[in-house]
């Protein structure tokens, strides 16, 4: 008489490998700054408030001064950036007595394809915060001048004092393959060369000017984003397991995490599985420090500027911040000099037509 077959389903361990393939999926989530759950455990309305390093200016104390004038002293306060949990995405299947007789072997083939439904919802989530995004600079006409686009953007973010850590450039299809067929870049020999299973790796093709350069299929063909990691937020986090589930656990990897669940209805004869993950989005805004020439002394800003991250577009034209604007006057990047093809110019130059 054959001895019937049963499947060992240890939770912990699947859960596991789900989460590490989840992060293997990932491509723009994993280029932002991640965050965990633990900080917003009974927070109000789902939200915290994440401290930021306040900026405080320095001075001079004329040297052998007569003393009749105190030094200065400074207010200290940090800002506080609010994070809110927003999102709980999700993969819910059903298997069938007969499914799970004759047709799925282990639970392990079965988390794989909702391992992928639930990266492509994180995927959708960060695009949508990436492309919506209020940019202070774009950088138009790249196809024209690619190296010396990818240049300007390395200008613009050092001027406006983005980190100079973890710099990325997401691009486009239609942007990947102007950069790829361009010569002076010199990109295309990279192309293929990792065997690495992870879509981050196999989508990045090449370092230039700084920059970790990487394709999205899911962005605008003909766009690219210029950014630092630290631009923008990616929170994850897992649901914990209810107890009247049998088989079920959490886990982290790399700063992403998720739950597995697993019960049976024995009124359709079926095994649920669920795979979900707490996530949430945001830019990061930022106080800027310059410095007045005319006065000799800092200039800090009274308001705070989206400044780690710019866009560049193949076609059209540049937008840069006003020449007034308080973020021009610190940082020195303004309309008065936009970048184009043949280089920077004045606004109202007849070859910028």
């Amino acid at each position: 008489m054959p001895t019937a077959q049963h499947q060992v389903v240890k939770p912990q361990k699947l859960a596991n490998t789900a989460v590490g393939m989840l992060e293997q999926e990932l491509i723009i989530p994993n280029l932002f700054q991640k965050h965990g759950i633990d900080a917003f455990k009974g927070a109000d309305n789902d939200t915290i408030s994440m401290p930021v390093e306040g900026i405080l200016p320095f001075h001079d104390y004329a040297w052998r001064n007569d003393r009749s004038q105190p030094i200065q002293f400074d207010e200290y306060s940090e800002r506080k950036i609010a994070v809110t949990f927003g999102g709980n995405s999700y993969s819910a299947v059903r298997l069938t007595d007969e499914q799970n007789d004759f047709d799925i072997d282990q639970w392990a083939k079965l988390l794989r394809p909702q391992v992928k439904a639930v990266g492509r919802g994180l995927q959708r989530r960060a695009v949508k915060t990436l492309t919506g995004q209020a940019y202070n600079v774009t950088i138009g006409n790249a196809g024209q001048n690619l190296r010396g686009a990818l240049i300007e953007a390395r200008r613009v973010l050092n001027a406006l004092h983005a980190p100079k850590e973890g710099r990325y450039l997401l691009v486009g299809s239609d942007f990947e393959s102007a950069l790829l067929n361009d010569d002076k870049l010199n990109l295309a020999q990279n192309v293929g060369d990792s065997e690495a299973e992870a879509a981050l790796r196999t989508a990045t093709i090449g370092e230039r000017y700084g920059f970790r350069i990487v394709v999205d299929q899911t962005i605008p063909s003909d766009a690219a984003y210029a950014f630092a990691s630290s631009a923008f937020i990616f929170l994850s986090g897992a649901p914990s397991v209810p107890q009247s589930v049998p088989y079920g656990a959490t886990t982290s990897f790399e700063g992403i995490a998720l739950r597995w669940i697993r019960d049976y209805d024995s009124l359709y004869l079926q095994d649920r599985s669920v795979v979900n993950t707490y996530n949430g989005f945001r830019s990061v805004t930022d106080i800027l420090v310059g410095w007045d020439e005319k006065n000799e002394k800092e200039i800090i800003s009274t308001q705070e500027h989206f400044v780690r991250g710019i866009k560049l577009t193949l076609d059209g034209k540049s937008d840069y911040p006003p020449a007034a604007s308080e973020l021009a006057t610190i940082t020195g990047i303004s309309d008065a000099k936009v970048w184009t093809p043949v280089g920077p110019k004045p606004e109202g130059d007849p070859a910028n037509a």
